[in-house]
C-alpha cells in the first residue's frame, strides 16, 4: 500500500492545528478565558469552543483507531477502539467530578445519558433511516442476544441494585466499599469474557452471511498512511482530548452550581461528547444497509460504557475520596428499565422496521423532556 505524502497528510490532519492552538490558548491564558463566565456570551463562547474542538479531536481519535483496527485485526482492533472511547469518557467524567463542589451523581448521570442516547437516540435514528430506505433490515440474532445477555445484568447491577442496598446512615443509599468492589470486578470480568467470545470463539455471531456485510470492510477506506503514522497521530489527538476535556469542567460546573441548571445537564453534555463519534458511524452504516455494523457499534458502546467505565470511575472515586452514587432515581429508573425491555423486543426477530426506530426516538424525547420537567 503506498504511503501518503507529507502535503496530503497535512491537508487531511488540518484540524490538528486548531486543536494544538486551542490547547496552547487555554494553557497560557486559561485564567483570563475563565474569568468572565458570569457573562452568558463568554460562557457560551468558551463552552462551545472547547466542546467543538474536543469533539473534533475525539472524531480524529476514532478515525485513527479504526485504521489501526483495520490493519491489526482482532482482537487488537476492538481493544484499541474500546479503550480510546472509554479513556475519553473516564477522563471527562473525572475532570468534572474533581472540579468544584462534589457532584456524587455525575458519573451515574453520564452513564445513564450515554445509555439513553445510544439505546434510544442512536438506535432510533439508525432503525428509522434504515427502515425508511429499505423497509426491513437484517442482523445476526445470536449476536444481539449475546450483547443484551450481558448488558441487562450489568445495567441492573450497576444502576438499579445500588438503590436497594442496606444503608447504615441516613441519606441516599450509598454502596459500601466491598459492594463497589464486587460490582467493579464483576463488570470487568463479564466484559472481558464477552470480548473473548466476540473476538475468538464466536466471531460469527457478530457478522451476517450476506453481501451487505461486505460494506463493513469498506467503511474505513485505506488511508495510505503507515501503521506508525496512525499510532502517532492517535496518541497526539488523545493527549489533546485528555487536556482539553479537563478544561470543560469550569464552564460545566458554573452552569450547574452557579446558574442552578439541572445537574443531569452535565452528564448529558459529557455523554453527547462521547457518543457523537459512534452515532455518526452507526447511522452511516444503517444508511448503507449494514445494520449489523450499526448494532455492533451501539450495543458494543453501551456494553463498554458499563463494563469498563464504571470500574474505572469506582477506582477513581476511592483514590480521590470523592463519593459517587450509582443508583438511578424515580423517572430515570423507570426509563432505564423500560429501555432495556424495549431493546429485548426490538432485537428479538433478526430484522427491524421503521416503527421500531420511531418508538425508540419517542423514548429518547421523553428522556430529554424529563430532564427539565421531571
Amino acid at each position: 500500500m503506498p504511503t501518503m505524502g507529507v502535503p496530503a497528510l497535512i491537508r487531511r490532519e488540518r484540524f490538528l492545528a486548531l486543536s494544538v492552538l486551542t490547547t496552547l490558548a487555554f494553557y497560557l491564558f486559561g485564567d483570563s478565558l475563565f474569568s468572565g463566565l458570569s457573562s452568558v456570551y463568554r460562557l457560551g463562547l468558551v463552552f462551545f469552543w472547547l466542546f467543538a474542538v474536543v469533539l473534533g479531536s475525539a472524531l480524529a481519535v476514532v478515525r485513527h483507531a479504526e485504521h489501526l483496527a483495520e490493519r491489526l485485526g482482532e482482537p487488537y482492533g476492538t481493544l484499541i477502539l474500546t479503550l480510546c472511547i472509554t479513556s475519553i469518557e473516564v477522563v471527562s467524567i473525572t475532570a468534572i467530578m474533581l472540579h468544584g463542589a462534589n457532584n456524587p451523581t455525575l458519573a451515574r448521570d453520564t452513564l445513564f445519558a450515554v445509555t439513553m442516547i445510544v439505546l434510544n437516540g442512536m438506535v432510533g435514528l439508525s432503525l428509522l433511516l434504515g427502515g425508511w430506505r429499505y423497509r426491513e433490515q437484517y442482523y445476526n440474532l445470536q449476536g444481539a442476544n449475546t450483547y443484551l445477555g450481558v448488558i441487562i445484568p450489568l445495567g441492573v447491577l450497576c444502576l438499579v441494585l445500588p438503590n436497594f442496598v442496606i444503608r447504615t446512615t441516613s441519606g441516599p443509599p450509598m454502596m459500601s466499599i466491598p459492594q463497589k468492589a464486587f460490582v467493579a470486578i464483576v463488570s470487568l470480568i463479564l466484559y472481558l469474557a464477552f470480548l473473548g467470545l466476540q473476538t475468538s470463539r464466536h466471531r460469527a455471531y457478530f457478522t451476517v452471511q450476506s453481501s451487505v456485510a461486505e460494506v463493513d470492510g469498506a467503511c474505513v477506506p485505506a488511508s495510505g498512511s503507515s501503521l506508525t503514522v496512525h499510532a502517532a497521530l492517535l496518541a497526539v489527538y488523545m493527549a489533546l482530548v485528555v487536556y482539553l476535556a479537563q478544561k470543560l469542567a469550569p464552564p460545566v460546573d458554573y452552569v450547574v452550581e452557579t446558574m442552578g441548571e439541572p445537574a443531569a445537564l452535565a452528564g448529558l453534555a459529557m455523554a453527547v461528547l462521547v457518543a457523537t463519534p459512534e452515532i455518526i458511524g452507526a447511522v452511516r452504516a444503517a444508511g448503507n444497509n449494514n445494520l449489523q455494523r450499526s448494532m455492533n457499534i451501539f450495543l458494543g458502546s453501551v456494553l463498554s460504557t458499563i463494563g469498563l467505565t464504571i470500574p474505572a470511575i469506582i477506582v477513581v472515586s476511592e483514590l480521590t475520596r470523592h463519593p459517587i452514587r450509582l443508583g438511578l432515581d424515580h423517572t430515570d429508573l423507570l426509563l432505564f428499565v423500560l429501555t432495556l425491555v424495549l431493546c429485548t423486543v426490538t432485537f428479538s426477530s433478526g430484522r427491524t422496521n421503521v416503527l421500531q426506530g420511531g418508538v425508540h426516538l419517542v423514548l429518547f424525547l421523553a428522556y430529554l423532556f424529563l430532564i427539565f420537567q421531571g
